[in-house]
């Protein structure tokens, strides 16, 4: 089996996981259950999480679908992208919010999508000087991390609040009387 076939195995397995992970990840914002556990989801008014829930399942679809069904292909790499943009712009919410971990999630998940844009925009099989091995070893290494994040993050305990000031535990923020 040679390089371009095994790349075309690894970027189907990862648009497959990507693609299930942003339908999971869509499908509570657009039907509003479970949102209220995600930073930075009360503070959005509920047509923009919805929209940003249409839009990760449309990315999701667009992921796997075009490529799948040989109409309109050139829609994969493209949806790569935007989900990578949705997922680095969540990336400044957990920034705000001073959750490093989850921050580092979302800039995994970014990695993956666009490490899968460059593959199916056949950048490596186009005469680049890069080996189609390269991109197999860096998606083989970000999926890896980032399912070892999300065991990590999906371990540790949850904070229970409403507020960003809540998840960033600023106690000076708070009263005498909220203390207890």
């Amino acid at each position: 089996m040679n390089a371009m076939n095994v790349l075309n195995i690894v970027l189907w397995s990862v648009q497959g996981f990507l693609g299930l992970f942003f339908l999971a990840a869509g499908a509570p914002k657009i039907l509003g259950r479970g949102i209220e556990r995600w930073t930075g989801f009360s503070e959005l008014p509920r047509s923009q999480v919805v929209f940003i829930g249409f839009a990760e399942v449309l990315g999701a679809a667009g992921l796997v679908l075009p490529m799948a069904t040989g109409v309109l292909p050139w829609l994969t790499p493209l949806a790569a992208v935007g989900l990578a943009i949705i997922v680095l712009m969540a990336t400044g919410f957990h920034l705000r919010a001073d959750e490093r971990l989850n921050a580092v999630e979302t800039g995994l998940w970014a990695g993956i999508a666009a490490a899968v844009a460059i593959g199916r925009w056949d950048l490596v099989g186009s005469g680049a000087e890069v080996s189609p091995w390269v991109l197999v070893a860096v998606l083989v290494v970000l999926v890896a991390v980032a399912i070892i994040n999300v065991i990590v993050l999906w371990k540790r305990p949850s904070v229970q609040s409403g507020t960003l000031s809540d998840d960033r535990g600023d106690i000076h923020r708070r009263s005498a009387a909220n203390k207890v």
